[in-house]
């Protein structure tokens, strides 16, 4: 499986990501930067957090006028597993892949931390190595983490069981619902804030987020390897 890491002026979770897709996963990995026009032969999309063009106006508003913007939105459209951590988040939010907005935090400050993660919905193309309600410990580093949505949209989050991430006992930023991430309704596209690719190492204080690069590859095999 071949992913594309995107890079946007002010990524800085771009080295991470690569790392855990070529070190760890041990699967093809490219950086892409921004102003590129051909996402065609990549298997899967990966945008990183950071601060994309110092989050100027919005959190990854300018990042949204890039022009690998409209790639990501054919590959999504395609049906390929796109994942947004972070500031990534931020971006599909504003590219219309996944609905609802980030705030400031409630607290109106950076965090940055391990936080305890409950799976909500493991049957998703990014969480089948996870146990349904498992609590898992990732890292946010993020000061507009607090999601919000109005109440249409949030009855329809649970009624179509995208809410895949809460958190768990504390919740950091206010989010509405304790929400963490949450896929768009055909379950292709992952909105997270906390970054699974800083858990992907024992040696860096755990590997709870490796499972979920292992099921987008164990996803992704099962539907092409044997068609």
């Amino acid at each position: 499986m071949k992913f594309a890491v995107l890079v946007f002026p002010g990524s800085n979770c771009d080295i991470d990501m690569y790392h855990a897709i070529k070190d760890e996963l041990g699967e093809e990995v490219e950086f892409v930067w921004h102003s590129e026009t051909d996402l065609s032969s990549f298997d899967g999309i990966l945008v990183p957090g950071g601060f994309s063009y110092g989050d100027y106006l919005r959190c990854g508003a300018m990042a949204n006028q890039s022009n690998i913007m409209s790639e990501v939105k054919k590959a999504a459209e395609a049906g390929k597993p796109v994942l947004g951590v972070c500031n990534g988040f931020q971006i599909l939010t504003e590219a219309g892949l996944l609905p609802g907005a980030l705030l400031r935090n409630k607290n109106l400050k950076f965090m940055c931390r391990p936080v305890q993660l409950k799976v909500e919905n493991n049957q998703t193309f990014f969480t089948s190595q996870y146990e349904q309600g498992e609590v898992i410990t990732v890292p946010i580093a993020h000061g507009e983490g607090n999601y919000y949505c109005d109440e249409e949209t949030l009855q329809k989050l649970k009624e179509n069981n995208q809410i895949v991430f809460t958190y768990s006992g504390e919740n950091p930023n206010g989010s509405l619902e304790d929400i963490a991430g949450i896929i768009n309704e055909r379950g292709n596209v992952l909105g997270m804030m906390p970054h699974p690719e800083r858990a992907v190492d024992a040696l860096v204080g755990g590997a709870d987020g490796l499972r979920l690069f292992k099921s987008i590859v164990k996803q992704w095999r099962e539907s092409h390897v044997n068609n």
